[in-house]
């Protein structure tokens, strides 16, 4: 294996990627049909993961694995404040909790922050690379599905302190090759990376039960309204 991380990453996770993006949550919002509350339960489950990861990171700054791909300028987490006041309201924070998915993505997080914060490099590649790469073709079908305009719910695909995103994925991609590295510790980070793509899709998919509950409510209204409508 050659310790190159950010291929073996990749090359690792494919399957994972793959099946992330099959949950129904994902195809319907690449499809451009998106429930706005379901939406809004998304981003603040992301708040309370990107609030953790970046807790953890800043904590373990000077760690020889974290040191390298530390960016603050890819934090996430007060964008997703600006969302949170605009799909709640300014009281938003006594308005959101953690998912049940989304406590265990939280809790995964401290743990390995306190016990293995080499691990910590898999959840920001998994989050940081896969926002950057797909953010703007995502904050369109958002803005699109839910008549937004400019910037709002949508602060969280925004990097306004990335000029340049091919060029920073690219100095992203080598800063994570310059994460010491053995054979040991990089199949670790690569399972971790499979973990966060499973605790991704345990979000995705409690958010899938509501889509089916929006769609049944749908179906029953139109049946209702058919059935009215031949009296």
């Amino acid at each position: 294996m050659s310790l190159n991380l950010a291929t073996q990453l990749r090359e690792g996770t494919t399957k994972s990627h793959s099946m992330a993006e099959n949950v129904m949550f994902v195809k319907s919002f690449l499809s451009g049909v998106i429930d706005k509350n379901s939406y809004r339960t998304l981003v603040a489950n992301l708040y309370f993961v990107y609030q953790a990861i970046e807790e953890e990171m800043l904590r373990n700054k000077d760690h020889d694995c974290i040191k390298p791909i530390l960016f603050p300028e890819l934090n996430r987490e007060e964008s997703l404040k600006n969302d949170l006041q605009f799909f709640y309201g300014k009281h938003w924070e006594q308005e959101i909790a953690p998912s049940i998915a989304t406590k265990v993505y939280v809790d995964r997080i401290h743990n390995i922050g306190t016990n293995q914060p080499e691990l910590l490099v898999a959840h920001a590649y998994t989050r940081y690379l896969g926002d950057l790469s797909g953010g703007q073709i995502l904050k369109k079908i958002a803005k699109n599905a839910m008549n937004l305009s400019d910037s709002q719910g949508t602060n969280f695909y925004d990097f306004n302190q990335i000029s340049d995103e091919k060029l920073f994925k690219f100095l992203y991609r080598n800063a994570l090759d310059s994460v010491p590295v053995n054979e040991s510790r990089m199949k670790d980070i690569i399972a971790e990376a499979n973990i966060a793509f499973s605790l991704n899709m345990g979000i995705f998919q409690e958010l899938d039960s509501n889509l089916i509950k929006i769609m049944i409510g749908f179906l029953r209204n139109t049946l209702s309204n058919f059935n009215r409508s031949k009296k």
